[in-house]
């Protein structure tokens, strides 16, 4: 089972580090910050820069921390919160399918992320050779993640879209 979960985090958090480094560097035919920060503000997340830095930060930061298995469920925490704001935002209206830039992708990064937030990081983790592994209970886990959904709500509450004329 630890293995398992050491195989779900590494993929999960790499993969998820990979998308930050793209917001961050441009790395992996990304856009770097001004790209990024471009694209948030044609969302509504302004300005741009901040968010697409703050977007890069968390995705990078998300990835790293799920990946080591360090710091419990937080950093599958913030890849919830990640891509619940960019499912709602980006996805939805495309429906479910990636092939039409659905939801799906952002779905399976999130559920992933709750999976791995819920069973912990495992014995092949940094938590577990820190000693950490049994600082997180469930209620502990549960409220990291609730924090996580309530800082995607505060997202889109402050992203402020072009108004359209009628």
């Amino acid at each position: 089972m630890d293995l398992g979960i050491l195989i779900g985090r590494l993929v999960l958090g790499l993969a998820m580090s990979a998308h930050g480094a793209q917001k961050l560097f441009g790395w992996f035919g990304g856009y770097g910050v001004a790209g990024t920060g471009g694209f948030l503000e044609t969302l509504g997340f302004r300005p741009g820069r901040f968010f697409a830095l703050a977007l890069g930060l968390g995705e990078l930061g998300a990835g790293l921390l799920t990946a080591a298995g360090f710091l419990g469920p937080i950093g599958p925490a913030l890849i919830i919160l990640l891509m619940l704001v960019a499912a709602i935002v980006v996805h939805w209206e495309h429906g479910f399918f990636a092939a039409s830039n659905g939801v799906e992708v952002p779905v399976l990064f999130a559920v992933g992320a709750l999976v791995l937030a819920t069973v912990g990081p495992g014995a092949y983790s940094l938590d577990a050779l820190l000693g950490l592994n049994n600082v997180w209970t469930a209620e502990s886990t549960w409220a990291v993640v609730a924090a996580a959904v309530a800082g995607a709500a505060i997202n889109l509450a402050i992203r402020r879209p072009a108004q359209t004329a009628h």
